[in-house]
């Protein structure tokens, strides 16, 4: 691939297609935040179940990532996208015939296999776009932008197509979005060149280990709620996730060719980038997850008032996109990760502290993790890239979005397990004793608490990382579009 643009206007119709892709991978679960309990009702989901129609698409996007990146690097970073593509518009399109909640879970684990094919391309594609630093800040600030729309529209979309039309709607709209990405990458992307591409064989042991690890990870807090802490079964999947981890690393060191460098992960760009790629994963999903939830069952809000609910996090995420430019110029692009990380951090706090007692806090606290996420988000992706190889890119795209998912279905599987650890009987079950309503705040209280002091353990270890660099990079106003 050898058509760097000039502007951004020069390369519309990739900037199109890309942005597509990075809507889709948003508006997937955050659509879906608002349905959950009336997908709940209509499949007759358990808790658990309930957990893992979103948790099934992180677990399984975060589990391959790192493979389809690595292939991507190798066999054409194009041809994995719109191959992608082309599955996730017939995963879709399988939603209309979903009877169980078993179904509706497979259903979006094969569309997160689907989105592990294209989200590490969208970025990875973008940054090589262009030659420029401000250009590849401004395009990935772009393709976000549209991603972050369909994050920050989706539980107000979904809560309005709920008033009008049944929930399998949500999913089939990724059908259209599919279609009009594969147009716009084929027609504006040129394929890889050869000279581009990583020439290593694929590391297929590696790639096996690193997915078990995770799948594993994010399966076993689910396990021992379901099966509790006497049985052998969760005890089992802990620890052959440990094992896996620890045969995962040994592969990569000992491999001739790794499918994970680990040298690349010691570099402060890279390490410290995918810190805070983690912190606001875990705080966005974990956060959305216990709103959604409060503001339904707990005060009884209609899908649509919560989906107006989540109104402060929409209006942020929009609002916020023209000053993330400005912010890097000012103040460099580390300490801009700095105060958006810092954003992030505080929000769960408030949501914690004073979320059970009235909306208010709710909304600082979306507003706050929203602003945060709107800056963070884009100069760690840049981070992360600038840090690696050009021929690696795709990988290193795949890093950034493996630790984005990842940490989003452990905040998911932190606050479900907590919440049906807690919480006795069925959630979906309405009204609610007097004591449901109070093991709900607990559970609400605690959940908050574990993602605050876990958000906050990674953006510190993020800025440890990344205090002795220095902000030469930052980026001066490009007079071109």
């Amino acid at each position: 691939m050898r058509n760097e643009q000039q502007s951004l206007r020069g390369a519309w119709l990739a900037l199109t297609g890309l942005s597509a892709v990075f809507l889709v991978e948003m508006l997937d679960n955050s659509v879906l935040t608002v349905a959950l309990p009336t997908i709940g009702r209509e499949l007759a989901a358990s808790t658990t179940a309930l957990q893992w129609v979103t948790g099934a698409y992180s677990v399984v996007f975060g589990g391959l990532m790192l493979v389809f990146g690595a292939a991507a690097d190798r066999f054409g970073r194009r041809r994995m996208m719109v191959v992608g593509l082309v599955l996730l518009g017939l995963a879709s399109l399988a939603t209309a015939f979903v009877a169980t909640a078993e179904q509706l879970v497979a259903v979006r684990a094969a569309m997160g296999a689907a989105a592990a094919m294209t989200a590490p391309g969208a970025g990875a594609l973008a940054f090589r776009l262009f030659d420029d630093e401000g250009l590849r800040v401004r395009a990935i600030t772009l393709i976000s932008t549209v991603g972050l729309v369909g994050l920050a529209v989706g539980p107000t979309l979904g809560g309005l197509v709920l008033a009008v039309a049944p929930w399998q709607v949500l999913l089939l709209v990724n059908v259209p979005i599919a279609t009009l990405a594969i147009v716009a990458v084929r027609r504006g992307i040129a394929a890889d060149a050869p000279e581009d591409l990583h020439r290593v064989p694929l590391d297929v042991p590696g790639a096996l280990l690193g997915t078990t690890t995770v799948v594993l990870a994010l399966v076993t807090p689910t396990l021992f709620v379901e099966v509790g802490h006497g049985s052998w079964f969760p005890w089992t999947a802990a620890a052959a996730a440990v094992v896996a981890a620890v045969g995962f690393v040994v592969r990569q060191r000992t491999a001739r060719d790794p499918l994970l460098d680990l040298a690349l992960l010691a570099r402060p760009l890279v390490s410290g980038g995918l810190a805070y790629k983690a912190a606001a994963g875990l705080a966005t999903a974990g956060l959305g997850y216990l709103v959604t939830l409060q503001l339904q069952f707990a005060w009884g809000w209609a899908p649509a008032a919560a989906a107006l609910g989540m109104l402060p996090q929409v209006v942020v995420l929009l609002a916020a996109g023209p000053f993330v430019n400005p912010l890097v110029q000012r103040v460099g692009i580390h300490r801009a990760a700095w105060l958006g990380a810092g954003a992030i951090v505080v929000g769960l706090a408030v949501f914690t502290a004073f979320g059970p007692s009235g909306y208010v806090a709710v909304a600082a606290a979306l507003a706050l993790v929203a602003a945060g996420l709107r800056v963070a988000g884009v100069v760690a992706m840049v981070n992360v890239l600038q840090g690696l190889p050009a021929n690696r890119t795709t990988i290193g795209a795949a890093l950034s979005d493996t630790a984005t998912e990842v940490t989003s279905g452990t905040g998911i599987a932190i606050t479900g397990t907590i919440l049906a650890a807690l919480f006795t009987g069925s959630i979906t079950t309405a009204p609610w004793s007097a004591a449901q309503a109070v093991q709900f705040t607990h559970a609400t209280v605690l959940a908050g608490l574990v993602l605050t002091v876990l958000a906050a353990a990674m953006v510190l270890w993020a800025m440890a990382r990344t205090r002795t660099l220095t902000d030469e990079r930052t980026l001066a106003p490009s007079p071109q579009t």
